[in-house]
């Protein structure tokens, strides 16, 4: 499990360790993670052209002191100081020591670099970037697409460490060098766009064992999946109801079918109109279809209520809700949720809005959803007093009860944005609840697995949502024992750094982690 902690409890932690360590050190510990990072992204040390932007917070201290030890290497060092003032004395000594340099024209400095450090602003920046940091920032962009290699300290200027909100201008950077534990924003997007690849240097923090943030790798997972035993029969393994699909939308019923089978359900029954049970018997034979209504249809462990429903929706909604398992609630289902409703039940509710419907049951914009994306998950569970699987470019699941952790999906790929893709994650995260699995362990699985499915079904082109089913095979059979869709044992991400950490084209959101 990785885990993310808010700035506040990182200065906590860090002051605490200081109070027990010689002045300086924590801070000499921070440069020399950065720096062994930064070499390892250059060609050769010696001679290369380094430029620092260095801010007034210790993030500009570390990027000083870093600059130091490059510079004893033989790199050509330079620091743009963006508040002269009230740099940090000691590193800015260090650095002169070692030979580096104030540049007289900062933005030639920055156009020249072979590899410029971000230590604008630290965990602790609020509201995007301002002023001249704007002009600099502009800079580093134009020197990255002529090939220079950005570097965030801590986090890249400009986004929110908390929220992972980007409120104006910004540094994007190709690596992202955190200190002590991962910040929720290099989790989140679009924060986490703008990170790149994610290195983490151990500080030796005490931190509390409950994070805000949590991402699953492949052994939590692997923990978590149902397996059947010698004496298991299909009622055992879970039984799931699904009620989908249309006349206008029969697909949606076959892809959500699909998803519960492909998920290890035992059976899964299926009530919907006749011409899409047809549709569904075609395709899964196995299926057993029932006629409406839904609580009629025979015990199931689990409901999946929503996809493709169209007008049936709100009957459809309020028949399972009354039942006494577990219901995940998507896609057309969502519209006439009642938030009363769903928090008189006993039984647990697992709620998967894309940002268009989180914003609707939150009466906001989608631009604002997308924006505060660990913000409005959270809102949503406390509204309706269920677990949230926010779906997206971060796919976030929250818990019902404030201040547990959210969990961020580590896995997936920008073709899981097809058509019907959100049907198949609806039945797999639902043949998983019908397994005994809570709502937010469900719902993060389901997510980490369908992910994996579709990086491993896409390959880097086009997938269709059938595609994404079939995949969940592969992906489950990796997780417990190999290593499919380029995830290693683990949870870590192959092939997005080169032999010797030199960065390989561009950090594609959903850029991996590793500890320097």
């Amino acid at each position: 499990m990785r885990s993310a902690y808010g700035v506040d409890t990182v200065r906590n932690a860090e002051r605490e360790l200081m109070a027990r360590l010689p002045e300086g050190a924590l801070m000499q510990r921070a440069a020399a993670g950065l720096a062994s990072v930064c070499a390892g992204l250059l060609r050769r040390v010696y001679g290369s052209r380094i430029v620092l932007l260095v801010g007034s917070g210790d993030n500009g201290g570390d990027a000083l002191y870093a600059g130091a030890r490059l510079a004893r290497r033989g790199a050509g060092v330079s620091a743009v100081l963006l508040n002269p003032d009230r740099v940090h004395a000691g590193g800015l000594a260090a650095l002169r020591a070692a030979g580096g340099r104030v540049p007289g024209d900062p933005y030639a400095a920055v156009a020249g670099a072979d590899l410029v450090v971000d230590g604008i602003t630290g965990i602790g920046g609020r509201g995007g970037l301002r002023g001249e940091a704007v002009r600099v920032a502009r800079a580093v962009g134009a020197a990255r697409d002529s090939g220079a290699v950005v570097v965030a300290v801590d986090l890249p200027s400009g986004v929110e460490a908390d929220s992972g909100e980007v409120r104006g201008e910004c540094v994007r950077a190709d690596v992202t060098v955190t200190f002590g534990t991962y910040k929720p924003g290099l989790l989140v997007d679009p924060a986490r766009e703008y990170a790149g690849v994610v290195r983490l240097v151990d500080l030796g923090l005490d931190l509390p064992l409950e994070a805000d943030l949590e991402a699953l790798q492949h052994e939590d997972v692997a923990a978590l999946l149902p397996a059947p035993v010698a004496e298991s029969d299909k009622y055992r393994r879970g039984v799931v109801g699904v009620v989908a699909g249309s006349m206008r939308y029969p697909g949606a019923a076959v892809l959500a079918v699909a998803g519960a089978l492909r998920g290890g359900a035992g059976a899964v029954r299926y009530v919907g109109p006749g011409a899409t049970a047809d549709a569904v018997i075609a395709r899964f034979p196995e299926a057993l279809v029932h006629a409406w209504p839904p609580s009629k249809a025979g015990r199931v462990q689990a409901w999946v209520v929503g996809p493709g429903l169209g007008d049936g929706a709100e009957e459809a909604l309020g028949d399972v809700l009354a039942s006494d398992v577990p219901v995940l609630v998507d896609a057309d289902a969502l519209r006439p949720l009642d938030p009363a409703l769903v928090r008189a039940r006993t039984a647990p509710t697992l709620l998967t809005p894309h940002a268009g419907e989180a914003a609707a049951l939150l009466g906001v914009g989608r631009e604002e959803v997308e924006a505060g994306r660990l913000v409005a998950v959270r809102e949503l569970a406390a509204l309706y007093g269920a677990a949230v699987l926010l779906k997206g470019s971060t796919t976030l699941v929250a818990p019902a009860s404030a201040g547990r952790p959210v969990r961020v999906n580590p896995t997936g790929t920008p073709w899981l944005a097809t058509a019907g893709s959100g049907d198949v994650l609806s039945g797999l995260a639902g043949a998983l609840l019908a397994a005994g699995l809570g709502s937010v362990d469900a719902g993060s699985v389901a997510a980490y697995l369908h992910g994996l499915a579709g990086r491993g079904a896409s390959g880097g082109g086009p997938i269709g949502a059938q595609d994404v089913a079939e995949g969940v095979r592969e992906a489950w059979r990796g997780v417990t024992g190999g290593s499919p869709g380029g995830l290693a044992p683990g949870g870590s991400v192959r092939g997005w750094l080169a032999p010797g950490g030199s960065v390989r084209g561009r950090a594609a959101p959903g850029a991996p982690f590793g500890t320097a």
